[in-house]
């Protein structure tokens, strides 16, 4: 039976992994995997092929803003100004070529984001178990699997506790089928009725254990089905599509206002052909071809900068929600905390036994009122700790001189504990039935000595309940576990069962572990950086109240225990009370994955924008409800990484503000982008249409009016989508959720500053044409004037409320060296024959290019008194 073929369901686990000739306790050997996967190629789905480079660029020059300079090339041609021609056909060639590697830059980001957030796979390899890349997958492979993980490939099952799997995707079953490995179905059976096997694109929502690989990409169950995947279409975001209206709106009223300069200007005298290129030209300078180029660039180079932040955006819409977040109900564990617990007490009946030491490094001892002493089997102490270790799976492993733990980061701390103690376990398991959400507890049972033995742990209001105890003890340890949580400690309950019959029943109580996770230094410090953004962090934990108040108390989240609100007093509340209380809660503990959804929704019927973290398979419906799903790139499981919109990879809240700043960010790039451009195209029309009403001579040639266009105001653009953050973003409001950028304010900044520009320009025009008669000088001073203007302009428009000098000329460099080529090239033009010939300009003294300088200034000068003016009168 080959790899790929359909019968694997048919046979028992031993022979398929026969079959595939692989040792299933150890894996594929390196050599042989890279071999097969030479053979069989990546695991993946066949997509419909993308845009090639020459496609890219031939579509450079479908659009509106090519048809238009190729009739004014023709225009051109008519009246014999065979070098304005062939000039504006090298500006379409010009256009073409900056367009092509504005998208490129933009599309290689993008695809190197998905690249850094495709999927991966533990598998056996050689004998160790490590993470891979799905795609490296191939028949013969062992997969280890658990609660979250998306499955990689057809799996035919070797191993199975309480697995079940989700597989509405693929069968359309709506409740998740368990997974036996025992199971062998006729060769016939449906897909949904093959219990042995597991299929890839559907998830694990329960259980653990281990699969054999024996369809990778289009020979899947799914893949057969798909046949093939197209390549996604760009997605466009909602602020993409409002601002291609918005451009459509803005086309008409343009080209309406260019159609009235033609018809004033044949009327005032001007040649019709004439004043048909300069229509024409305007139109260039006047429509707004560029807004949705624009917004996809801001928004690509954007997102590469939030994954170098380590934020990796899954959905583009979602960065412009990023900025206008308003509440963050984050995890705790790992998260606000550096994610490495360390058990620092030991309570049982007889007393406490304090650990030292930090992390997961072996130093350390045990301690009883300050003095050293020894654990010995039979101690309390000593048999709390076995136990623990017992009733985990996961594993220390040494890595670099270091211990990392594999698997859950507190049953780390227990074995790191019991490490200390010389503490080994050896029983062979029998039967795990994994910790859940729900049950809030899990057990093994393992082989002992004497007989099969049950082991339990998990949090205290879950075990004590199962134990065996007179109420005067269950008193004793709920106070116990009550002063314990209020010293900031996570506490699990520890009890066990001489027996394998009802594991979780009759038990033994043991005792308690309390253990630390000190918060993260930079947390306080990102939680004190969202109090003066206008963002509320609200901490959402399992912990119990108490342990989960300390450590909020630190952190600055919450003052007392009134802002706490446990699970319980949440399930008691319907939805309605709980949106009436949520604005006054700051902490939620002991919560389950529901209760998450409903906080959520309880936050969204108050009019916040939610961000919420999450890392579980149970976390994925809160994930996908939040306005920002946020999940963990470390701790999180694949599931709860599909259903968000944004995976931080350090696990770090600290992460979370730093990209809320950069949405914010790439918002306001977008703003102060488009500001600037239109304000340009603005001041352009208002040039050309006065002169015109005036009876003037047209200020401007087409050939300068595309030289402003596309290089004065074009590369300047460019450098504003991707300006660094401001200082003070966070200490600004959140923007409301969907507000438009071209607001009454936008409109009111275009206007008044395209009428600075005209103003200017027009007067230098004047100054030339009237004072010194010269035309040709007249053009030269107006066309300068402007090109410099809008060069100095570009540095002001980096900020709404800050002025030059606070910002620093040298803190975009990509702006600071297009300016000063585009002003160097302007100057230049006026003393060389080539460039003064091809934009028709004359020779200027230096005297007068000073002069053209400080007509430039004005301006500037204006607009940066005008924020002066604002911040002293707070207008």
């Amino acid at each position: 039976m080959e790899p790929g073929t359909s019968a694997w369901h048919a046979l028992i686990a031993a022979d398929a992994a026969k079959r595939l000739s692989v040792v299933v306790e150890k894996g594929l050997e390196p050599a042989e995997a890279a071999r097969r996967l030479a053979e069989h190629g990546p695991n993946r789905l066949p997509e419909a092929p993308g845009r090639s480079a020459l496609g890219m660029f031939a579509e450079q020059f479908r659009s509106l803003l090519v048809a238009i300079l190729i009739a004014a090339a023709i225009l051109a041609g008519a009246m014999g100004e065979v070098t304005d021609a062939v000039a504006i056909l090298s500006i379409v060639l010009l256009n073409a070529i900056v367009g092509f590697v504005q998208e490129s830059n933009a599309a290689n980001a993008l695809a190197a984001l998905r690249k850094m957030s495709s999927p991966t796979a533990r598998v056996k390899r050689g004998g160790k178990t490590e993470v891979i890349p799905a795609a490296d997958l191939v028949p013969g492979d062992v997969v280890v699997l658990e609660a979250g993980d998306r499955i990689p490939a057809d799996l035919r099952m070797l191993s199975a506790s309480g697995l079940q799997a989700a597989e509405a995707a693929l069968t359309g079953e709506s409740e998740p089928v368990d997974k036996n490995a025992d199971a062998v179905s006729p060769p016939d059976a449906p897909v949904g009725d093959r219990h042995g096997m597991a299929w890839t694109a559907t998830n694990v929502t329960a259980g653990i254990g281990e699969g054999l690989v024996v369809a990778t990409g289009a020979s899947t169950e799914f893949g057969k089905i798909a046949g093939f995947v197209a390549a996604a279409e760009d997605e466009e975001t909602p602020l993409q599509a409002r601002l291609r209206v918005f451009g459509r709106m803005l086309v008409y009223g343009c080209l309406a206002l260019v159609a009235l300069v033609f018809i004033l200007g044949v009327a005032r005298g001007i040649k019709p052909l004439e004043m048909a290129l300069a229509s024409v030209s305007l139109a260039v300078a006047a429509v707004p071809e560029g807004l949705p180029a624009v917004v996809t660039i801001a928004l690509a180079l954007g997102v590469w900068r939030l994954a170098r932040r380590r934020a990796l955006i899954r959905r583009l819409a979602s960065v412009e929600t990023l900025g206008a977040t308003t509440v963050i109900c984050t995890d705790k564990t790992g998260t606000l905390t550096v994610g490495q617990m360390t058990v620092r007490v030991v309570a049982t009946l007889d007393g406490e036994i304090a650990v030292t030491g930090e992390g997961y490094a072996s130093q350390g001892r045990f301690e009883r009122a300050g003095a050293p002493v020894t654990l010995a089997r039979g101690e309390p102490a000593y048999e709390v700790l076995y136990s623990g270790t017992a009733g985990s799976t996961a594993r220390l492993v040494e890595r670099d001189g270091a211990t990392e733990v594999a698997g859950d980061p507190t049953e780390g701390a227990i074995l790191v504990a019991a490490r200390k103690a010389g503490i080994r376990v050896e029983e062979p398991v029998l039967e795990t039935r994994p910790f859940d959400a729900v049950r809030k507890r899990m057990s093994i049972v393992r082989q002992a000595a004497a007989g099969p033995r049950s082991y339990v742990k998990g949090a205290p209001e879950s075990v004590i309940p199962l134990c065996s105890l007179p109420p005067e003890d269950a008193s004793r340890i709920t106070a116990l576990n009550d002063a314990l949580a209020l010293r900031g400690l996570r506490v699990l309950a520890i009890a066990r069962k001489d027996s394998a019959q009802e594991p979780e029943a009759g038990l033994t109580f043991l005792g308690l572990i309390g253990m630390q996770d000190p918060p993260r230094a930079e947390a306080l410090r990102a939680i004190e950086d969202c109090g003066k953004a206008g963002i509320r962090v609200v901490m959402i934990t399992g912990d119990h109240p108490r342990t989960a108040f300390a450590i909020a108390r630190d952190l600055g989240i919450a003052k007392s225990e009134a802002e706490v609100l446990a699970g319980p007093a949440i399930e008691a509340m319907d939805d309605a009370a709980l949106a009436g209380r949520v604005e006054a809660i700051s902490v939620f503990a002991r919560v389950s994955p529901e209760h998450k959804l409903r906080i959520v929704r309880a936050w969204k019927s108050r009019g916040a924008v939610v961000a919420m973290t999450g890392d579980g398979v149970n976390d994925a419906p809160a994930l996908k409800t939040a306005d920002i799903g946020i999940a963990m790139g470390k701790s999180g499981t694949d599931v709860a990484k599909e259903a968000s919109a944004m995976v931080i990879t350090d696990d770090n809240f600290a992460t979370i503000v730093a990209a809320i700043e950069e949405g914010r960010a790439i918002f306001e790039n977008i703003r102060k982008t488009l500001l600037y451009l239109l304000s340009g195209n603005f001041g352009e029309i208002l040039v050309m249409a006065v002169a015109v009403l005036l009876g003037w001579p047209l200020p401007l040639v087409p050939i300068q009016l595309l030289w402003i266009n596309l290089v004065t105001d074009g590369f300047p653009a460019l450098a504003l989508a991707t300006d660094p953050a401001e200082k003070d973003l966070l200490r600004q409001p959140p923007r409301k959720p969907g507000s438009e950028i071209a607001d009454p304010g936008f409109l009111g900044s275009m206007v008044f500053t395209g009428i600075l520009e005209a103003s200017v320009t027009l007067a230098a025009f004047a100054w030339g044409y009237f004072k010194e008669g010269s035309l040709e000088k007249a053009r030269t001073y107006a066309f300068s004037a402007l090109v410099i203007s809008e060069v100095l302009r570009s540095f002001a428009a980096r900020s709404r409320t800050r002025i030059l000098w606070e910002i620093g000329a040298l803190s975009n460099l990509r702006l600071a060296f297009v300016g000063a080529t585009i002003i160097a090239l302007q100057i230049y033009s006026h003393h060389a024959g080539f460039l003064g010939r091809f934009l028709h300009t004359g020779l200027l003294s230096w005297r007068e290019c000073l002069t053209l300088v400080a007509f430039a200034f004005i301006p500037v000068s204006v607009l940066e008194l005008w924020k002066i003016a604002r911040r002293l009168f707070g207008f």
